[in-house]
C-alpha cells in the first residue's frame, strides 16, 4: 500500500489548492515544496481573480509590432535576444499561436475554463476562512490613446461573443469610479464579476493551514525525481522517499526540473513578471485598474499599492532587469501622478507554454502522474478549478468540463 493516495509537488496556489481539494475529499495527501507555501510566484501577482482575462498574450498584433516592442524602452513587452536565439522552436511556436484564428481559439478555451474558476476557488476560500481577503469591486480597464481605444475593439467584441460580462463607461464615469487616475481616458470598461485578493500569499498560507488541520502532510523539501510504477509513483525528496497512488506536478515554472515526471519533454517557458510596492499608497485606487497601453495593473493591497505586470521573455535564471522596474515606476507616475520611492520590488516567474494555455492532465510519462502547471498570468484565478480537476482525475472521475485543449500531449506548434 502506498504511503499516500496523492503527492502534490509545489505549494503555490495551484499545488496548495490541489492538496486542499484532495484532503477535503478524504485522501491521504503529501504536499512538498522547498519554499514556504505561497512564497513564490503566487505571492507577487496582480492579485486579481480575472475571470474576464481570456485574451492570450498570443495576439495577432504581436506579429506586426514585435520589432518595435522588442527595442522600445516604453514597451510592456521585453524579449531577451540571447534567450530567443537559444530557444528558436519555442519562439516560433509562440508566434505561430499569434495567428488570428489560433488566437481566437485559445481565447475560447480560456473563457471556458475561466467560467468555472469561481466554482473551483470559492469552496477553498470558505474552507480556509479567507473571505476577509476577498474584495468584490470588479476590475476597471482603461485606454489612454485613440489608437489604444480602437485597438481594444476586437478583443472586447470577442469577450462579448464568449459571454464575458462588462460595461462600457464614459471617461467621466471612469474618473468618478477612480478619481485618483491622472491619465487621459479615451475608453474604459468595467468587469463587474472580477474580484481581487488583498494578500494572495496570506490566502495560500490559510489554505495550507487548513490542509494541515484536516490531517494533510507537509514536507518543506525539494522533490528531485518521480518514478512511475504499476502500483503508484515513487517520490524522491532531498531527504527521504515516499510512494503515492498518484503524483501531481504543480511546480510552476520549475516543473521541468523534476526528473521522471514528463515535463522535461514539454516546451515550458517563463514569462518574468515584476511588481513595485508602495506601502502608504493603497488609497490611490479602490479596485484593480489595468492600463491597456501600459500593460500593468494598479491594485490596492493590504500591504500597500502594488503596480504589477508587463512581460519579459527571458531565461529562468537570468538576472533581474532593472529596466522593467524603471518602466513600471515611470508608467505608474503617468497613471497616478507622482509616487514616492517604492518600498520593495519583486521578480516572479510565470510558467508559460507557447500557446498560452495551461497544462492539465495525465503526463505522457504515466497516467499516475498528473500535470498542473503553465497557468501564465492566471494561476491565482485558475488555481482552485485546476486543483478540483486534478483531484477528479486522480479519483478516476471525468471532470465536468472538457480539458482536451489543456492535455500535456497536445501540439504546441500549429504551423
Amino acid at each position: 500500500m502506498p504511503d499516500f493516495d496523492i503527492a502534490v509537488i509545489g505549494a503555490g496556489i495551484v499545488g496548495t489548492s490541489t492538496a486542499l481539494w484532495a484532503r477535503m475529499r478524504g485522501h491521504r495527501v503529501l504536499l512538498a515544496d522547498p519554499n514556504p507555501p505561497g512564497s513564490g510566484t503566487s505571492s507577487g501577482n496582480a492579485s486579481t481573480l480575472a475571470t474576464y482575462a481570456c485574451l492570450p498574450v498570443n495576439d495577432p498584433s504581436v506579429l506586426t509590432g514585435l520589432p518595435k516592442l522588442m527595442v522600445s524602452r516604453d514597451s510592456p513587452l521585453a524579449v531577451s535576444y540571447v534567450h530567443a536565439l537559444r530557444n528558436p522552436r519555442w519562439m516560433l511556436s509562440f508566434l505561430a499561436n499569434c495567428r488570428a484564428a489560433r488566437s481566437r481559439a485559445i481565447a475560447g478555451h480560456l473563457a471556458d475554463l475561466l467560467s468555472h474558476a469561481d466554482a473551483g476557488l470559492n469552496p477553498l476560500i470558505a474552507e480556509a476562512g479567507a473571505e476577509d481577503l476577498v474584495v468584490a469591486r470588479g476590475q476597471l480597464s482603461i485606454w489612454s490613446t485613440d489608437a489604444g481605444a480602437e485597438g481594444a475593439e476586437a478583443g472586447l467584441a470577442l469577450r462579448q461573443q464568449l459571454g464575458i460580462p462588462f460595461t462600457e463607461l464614459s471617461p467621466e464615469q471612469a474618473r468618478e469610479m477612480e478619481p485618483g487616475l491622472r491619465l487621459p481616458i479615451e475608453r474604459a470598461v468595467h468587469f463587474p464579476a472580477a474580484r481581487h485578493i488583498r494578500d494572495p500569499e496570506e490566502l495560500v498560507r490559510r489554505m495550507h493551514a487548513r490542509f494541515l488541520q484536516l490531517g494533510g502532510t507537509w514536507r518543506q523539501s525539494t522533490v528531485t525525481r518521480t518514478r512511475a510504477q504499476d502500483s503508484g509513483v515513487e517520490i524522491t525528496l532531498d531527504d527521504s522517499t515516499f510512494t503515492a497512488g498518484h503524483a501531481v506536478l504543480a511546480a510552476g515554472a520549475f516543473s521541468r526540473r523534476i526528473k521522471g515526471a514528463g515535463a522535461e519533454r514539454l516546451p515550458l517557458g517563463t514569462e518574468r513578471g515584476y511588481h513595485l510596492l508602495y506601502a502608504g499608497e493603497a488609497a490611490r485606487v479602490t479596485r484593480p485598474v489595468g492600463w491597456g497601453e501600459g500593460g500593468f495593473y494598479a491594485v490596492p493591497m493590504a500591504r500597500g499599492l502594488r503596480l504589477a505586470g508587463t512581460v519579459e521573455i527571458a531565461a529562468l535564471d537570468a538576472p533581474e532587469n532593472a529596466g522593467r522596474l524603471g518602466y513600471i515606476a515611470r508608467k505608474g507616475a503617468e497613471m497616478l501622478g507622482p509616487l514616492p520611492a517604492p518600498d520593495s520590488h519583486w521578480l516572479g516567474f510565470r510558467p508559460t507554454m507557447p500557446d498560452a494555455l495551461p497544462v492539465i492532465g495525465p503526463s505522457p510519462a504515466s497516467e499516475r502522474i498528473i500535470h498542473a502547471f503553465g497557468h501564465q498570468h492566471l494561476g491565482l484565478t485558475l488555481g482552485g478549478i485546476s486543483g478540483r480537476i486534478v483531484t477528479d482525475l486522480a479519483e478516476g472521475r471525468q471532470p465536468n468540463l472538457d480539458i482536451t485543449p489543456f492535455r500535456p500531449d497536445r501540439s504546441f506548434a500549429p504551423l
